[in-house]
């Protein structure tokens, strides 16, 4: 049994939040440039290279890439051989809170969803776990903000709907967001599970690398169909037309009832921020 003195979770959640504001993934940065070199519209170009502009303005100047600086999400994988000194969620919620603090990032976190008073810290996070073999600890951290989150959607399809209907649901669902979730987006797409867990799954895809592929030849093709098809419809850059509306689609596929087809899509704009660290 290994004993983890949760003050290194504080610490670590701490100073990921300078590079989660403030640095766009080197596979962000890489789909963004190959996108610009494939478009041939002026505007889209225009308006990837802009992105790219202010991406490195945000690293350069220490600043955030966007003014919402997001809910944090955690996805906290824990090895059952781990035994933690004190509450480790009590300790994640002090590094967001030192943290958003630190880096003087926006704090958009309201304790009541009716009442609206803003707790002043970006507390609390909205962790999730999961026990997994080993000694060790990861931490995924994700910004999420909430002109794509609230663009994302979710529906109880019937089995028969199948593929097709998985396929209907996801371009219906980009149209919508339009220009009011910063596209290009990366599409993160849960199917399956129950209704709790298949939105879940599809803000969990979001994790995935831009240039990775799902590791089951099936579903694999059904996201390069899926990015296909969606940079079809001609949203654009910002919205304003072009061939990428979507830099990725990312897949998690879950058991289901054999009554049931959940379908969550978790739509994220190009501002694609999560850090990850192993203790």
């Amino acid at each position: 049994m290994r004993t983890i003195d949760t003050a290194i979770l504080t610490e670590r959640v701490r100073e990921m939040c300078r590079p989660l504001a403030m640095e766009l993934p080197s596979d962000v940065k890489t789909c963004l440039m190959i996108a610009r070199s494939r478009e041939s519209g002026d505007t889209a170009v225009s308006v990837l290279g802009d992105i790219l502009d202010n991406a490195e303005l945000a690293d350069r100047e220490s600043i955030p890439m966007c003014q919402d600086t997001g809910a944090a999400v955690v996805f906290l994988e824990v090895g059952l051989d781990v035994h933690f000194d004190s509450d480790p969620y009590a300790a994640i919620n002090e590094g967001v809170r030192q943290g958003y603090e630190k880096y003087y990032l926006r704090k958009s976190i309201v304790e009541d969803p009716l009442r609206r008073v803003n707790t002043g810290d970006n507390t609390p996070a909205f962790i999730h776990t999961e026990l997994v073999p080993g000694d060790k600890v990861k931490i995924a951290l994700m910004a999420k903000g909430f002109g794509s989150e609230n663009m994302s959607r979710l529906k109880m399809l019937m089995p028969a709907d199948g593929r097709e209907g998985v396929r209907d649901f996801v371009l219906e669902t980009v149209s919508l967001a339009g220009p009011n979730a910063c596209p290009p987006f990366m599409v993160g797409v849960g199917i399956g599970g129950t209704f709790d867990q298949v939105a879940l799954a599809a803000k969990r895809s979001l994790l995935r690398t831009l240039d990775s592929t799902h590791e089951d030849p099936y579903y694999a093709e059904f996201e390069a169909e899926l990015l296909r098809d969606i940079n079809e419809l001609g949203v654009g850059p910002q919205g304003f037309g072009g061939r990428t509306t979507a830099l990725a689609v990312t897949i998690e596929a879950l058991p289901t009832h054999i009554a049931g087809l959940p379908v969550a899509v978790n739509i994220q704009c190009h501002a694609i921020r999560h850090q990850e660290e192993i203790i």
